[in-house]
């Protein structure tokens, strides 16, 4: 894994720009180093990242299957971006650093786990100076029996990796692909049928862990709860700087909310839509670079991703001076009662379809009491016609986790074709949009964009709304923004 120039010196992780040192001052860097050790123990929710292991191999029995969480990415030229680890490994591991690759291995009763990872830095040769990724550059990291300890999981050094790929038989190996090149090449794609792009196989194991995460273990919850709980924060925080007054940025704000994500948690679990005006009416606008106006409306569609990569998602639209017009009010109330319509029919056993059709008729009833249907509501439903959904384009939500859109590999007949149950997570979000340069609606609707988003734990009683912590109602909305405004600005802590 580590090439070696004419020298003997290692060059793995090193830059064009690097200098060539004199031996003088490579002998001088060997030298004086005290050793340390980190105060690592069990994590708490290890017997969670276990069973899902063993749930995992118990589908595949005889098999051995390879999880790689990918490695660090190019954003220009020598400088990465930010690593977030691949979310089925990091769901199966607990591990968030680069290049780790997990291997279920098949025994008589069941299957042995290892995880091969980078070690830290040897002082008995120079990486810890001269690499990228060296203890020098980039902090303290693990040793193979520190991050045993920690995550409850054999480790091996990821030099060791390439030999126990070779011995895998491509016919009894199933691969995650797509995240670690390096993994891809080395484990033949046994023949086959392929589907989405790669064997039918290494389908099916992407397949199984999308299905597994369908289903949320109370430790997920309470993970999710706090994202959200955050998101609320950060919400609060952005409120709590907009003036009633006077534009100011998108960014300013996407930047407020970015503040608390990084305080309270990993990060951003997406990019922040911060939609002022009609870029509102723009279903992923991520540019942010508008401004807000007193009048408009402001839709913030943002979430928190937590430390332990569970992230929330949340859609809030606020009148920028405080009130909504009576005609802001009226579209926003078309879209508070197909959002709650939805809420109230969540419960385990109704099909994720009937959840949507619920929302979906009260937005059509509202384009009809607009005057802007064509036809007839039961017409405009009709699933050869849909002309409604000029006006709305997206379903009414989807399942939320460790990704924003989790469980994205699930069949069809497990998610967009089949039944809700306990322990799911969803997001509900119907939304209406009047383009601006829509000439099929009245010039006073065009660029009005409203979107309500909460995040929705299903119980046997029926919809736990986890994000309840904002308010949804339009009057509700007013006070709250009002409430915060006079609070005044804080600095997460």
């Amino acid at each position: 894994m580590t090439e070696e120039r004419t020298d003997g010196e290692p060059t793995d992780g090193t830059e064009s720009h690097d200098p060539d040192f004199p031996p003088a001052f490579l002998s001088f860097m060997r030298q004086g180093w005290r050793d340390t050790t980190l105060p690592v123990g069990p994590r708490p929710e290890v017997p969670n990242y276990a069973r899902r292991r063993a749930a995992l191999s118990a589908a595949f029995p005889g098999e051995t299957l390879v999880i790689p969480t990918g490695g660090e990415k190019v954003r220009a030229n020598d400088t990465e971006y930010r690593f977030r680890p691949g979310s089925d490994f990091a769901y199966l591991t607990g591990d968030h650093d680069p290049d780790g690759v997990l291997v279920l291995r098949p025994t008589g009763s069941g299957h042995d786990a290892t995880l091969y990872m980078r070690p830290r830095s040897s002082r008995e040769n120079d990486e810890f100076f001269r690499s990228r990724h060296g203890e020098l550059w980039v902090g303290r990291r693990h040793t193979l029996s520190e991050k045993s300890t920690e995550l409850g999981l054999p480790t091996a050094d990821l030099t060791e990796l390439d030999a126990a790929l070779a011995e895998l038989a491509p016919a009894r190996t199933r691969v995650l692909r797509g995240f670690d090149a390096r993994v891809d090449a080395a484990v033949r794609a046994w023949d086959g049928p392929r589907e989405e792009g790669q064997p039918a196989r290494d389908r099916e194991l992407a397949i199984a862990v999308s299905e597994l995460k369908l289903v949320k273990d109370e430790w997920e919850i309470a993970q999710l709860q706090e994202a959200v709980d955050a998101t609320v924060r950060g919400f609060e925080d952005v409120a709590r700087a907009l003036p009633a007054d006077r534009g100011v940025s998108e960014r300013l704000l996407e930047g407020i909310f970015a503040l608390r994500a990084r305080h309270d948690g990993n990060d951003v679990g997406y990019g922040s839509i911060v939609g002022a005006g009609e870029h509102a009416t723009i279903l992923h606008w991520v540019h942010n670079h508008g401004a807000t106006r007193p009048g408009e409306l402001l839709l913030m569609d943002m979430g928190v991703e937590g430390r332990h990569l569970y992230t929330a998602d949340v859609t809030r639209v606020l009148p920028v001076n405080g009130r909504f017009s009576p005609l802001q009010r009226q579209v926003y109330d078309v879209v508070y009662a197909s959002q709650q319509a939805g809420i109230d029919f969540i419960k385990p056993g109704v099909t994720f379809k009937d959840v949507h059709l619920t929302c979906m008729r009260v937005l059509a009833e509202g384009l009809a009491d607009l005057g802007l249907l064509p036809v007839s509501v039961d017409e405009a439903m009709d699933e050869n016609s849909m002309v409604y959904r000029r006006w709305t384009l997206h379903g009414f939500g989807h399942m939320l986790g460790i990704d924003v859109h989790d469980c994205s590999n699930a069949r069809k007949e497990m998610y967009r074709d089949g039944t809700l149950g306990e322990g799911y997570v969803l997001t509900v979000e119907p939304g209406l949009y009047f383009q601006p340069e829509d000439e099929l609606v009245p010039e006073e609707l065009r660029g009005i964009g409203i979107r309500i988003e909460d995040d929705v734990l299903v119980t046997t009683s029926g919809a736990v709304n986890l994000s309840a912590g904002l308010p949804r109602r339009a009057d509700e909305v007013e006070t709250w923004l009002a409430e915060q405004r006079a609070a005044g600005p804080r600095l997460p802590g």
